[in-house]
């Protein structure tokens, strides 16, 4: 590593501190991406901005296209800076040009099933307008809660609310309370609902609900699947822990409620029994993903104890970007 990149990284590292005890130290992504270096020289002669950018291409039908484009191309961004210093945005502005110009020279760029996108701290402020600027829209949140952060107990639910673990048995039931999430977040802009989405989600299930510790659990009303929820404790959520400097961490991947349900208390109670689990296993953090545009997701999750880590900021097509 250069001795002009470490100095980038250890400013961006000084500033996260500040602002996020949860997030980990900034470093260059572990693969290569494309190969493209993109760098922001600073007046003093140093580097203001670094970037690596990302080609992903995803398989037909892949699960994971429920929840982006065909042909994703990510910026890993890491700028020099003080949190109270204006020069923030500036070097993110001319970091987001630099990728403007090395998507447009980038033939795959140029379908309309691509996305470009960059994964932004939440508190880190600075870089908001710059964001915006490039037409950059923030979609979805990575949320955090820390170990025995308090939430509400379970509202009381009338007629008698059974939450229980799942079994191989429940594959449709928890297929079609996975496809109610999707549908509902197709509103808001991050996430799609595709032809093969129920074979697909189908699949998932039944790998899941094989395993000796699903860590998935239904709720029900006199007998009817109303409310699902799935987790992935620490040794299925290594892909995630990165996200964060605290250790060990697991990941809530699914909680869905059906729209008559929805207000009665059946999410808070589905996710307050998988925080007691939680909190007994000594899990130090618990991360999901949520629509940023989702007027019920926000709130809920706050009163769950759950805050926004990092935000997902995205544009499709890639060549969307200015």
């Amino acid at each position: 590593m250069s001795a002009a990149l470490a100095d980038v990284l250890h400013s961006a590292a000084g500033r996260w501190r500040r602002i996020d005890p949860l997030l980990p130290d900034p470093k260059p992504p572990a693969d290569a991406g494309c190969g493209a270096e993109l760098a922001v020289p600073a007046a003093n002669g140093r580097i203001a901005a670094v970037g690596w950018c990302r080609h992903h291409e995803l398989r037909p039908e892949a699960a994971e296209l429920a929840w982006g484009a065909a042909t994703q191309f990510w910026l890993t961004a890491q700028v020099a800076g003080d949190p109270a210093e204006p020069g923030i945005g500036a070097g993110l502005d001319e970091l987001l040009v630099c990728w403007r110009a090395h998507l447009a020279a980038e033939p795959a760029t140029a379908g309309k099933g691509t996305q470009a996108a960059v994964r932004w701290p939440s508190r880190d402020i600075g870089g908001v307008r710059a964001l915006l600027r490039h037409g950059l829209q923030p979609l979805t949140v990575i949320a955090a809660r820390s170990a025995g952060r308090a939430v509400p107990d379970a509202t009381p639910v009338p007629g008698g609310l059974r939450i229980r673990p799942a079994c191989p048995g429940d594959v449709a039931a928890v297929t079609a309370l996975t496809l109610e999430v999707i549908r509902f977040d197709q509103h808001f802009g991050s996430v799609l609902l595709h032809p093969h989405a129920e074979r697909v989600e189908r699949q998932a299930a039944e790998q899941v609900l094989s395993l000796p510790e699903p860590w998935t659990w239904l709720a029900e009303r006199d007998g009817r699947p109303v409310g699902l929820l799935v987790a992935e404790p620490p040794d299925r959520a290594g892909w995630i822990a990165s996200a964060t400097r605290q250790d060990p961490v697991a990941y809530l991947a699914t909680l869905s409620v059906l729209p008559d349900e929805r207000g009665s208390g059946v999410g808070t109670a589905l996710v307050a029994g998988l925080h007691r689990v939680l909190d007994a296993a000594g899990v130090a953090v618990t991360l999901l993903h949520h629509a940023q545009l989702n007027p019920l997701s926000a709130p809920f999750w706050s009163r769950m104890g759950y805050r926004p880590l990092w935000t997902s900021w995205e544009t499709r097509p890639a060549r969307a970007l200015r």
